[in-house]
């Protein structure tokens, strides 16, 4: 009978080593659920993100504006320039007639 004994004896200290690895097992893996749901989350990160750049697209359409905003500023000079000469000549016409008014003819 000692020998049953001894053999129900090393049975449940295997059943007791057996529980506590599965304990321990089972704290590791919740050990690393937490530290998966602390690393999936993070607050903000820390490093400079590059600008993006510009496409071959938009360096297109800003060279399209500029040559567009350039035509559109030489026909107002050019405009500017014919009301000047036109105002001008209008203003000698009237001094002229307001001249000949003056002296009576």
């Amino acid at each position: 009978m000692s020998d049953a004994l001894e053999k129900a004896e090393a049975a449940a200290r295997e059943a007791a080593v057996d529980t506590a690895a599965v304990q321990i097992a089972l704290a590791a893996v919740e050990l690393a659920k937490a530290a998966a749901a602390q690393q999936q989350a993070p607050a903000t990160c820390q490093h400079d993100h590059p600008k993006p750049r510009r496409s071959a697209g938009e360096w297109l359409a800003i060279a399209c504006a500029v040559c567009v905003g350039g035509v559109g500023i030489a026909f107002a000079s050019l405009a500017l320039a014919i009301l000047g000469g036109v105002a001008a000549i209008v203003v000698l016409v009237l001094r002229d007639m307001w001249r000949d008014f003056q002296k009576g003819r």
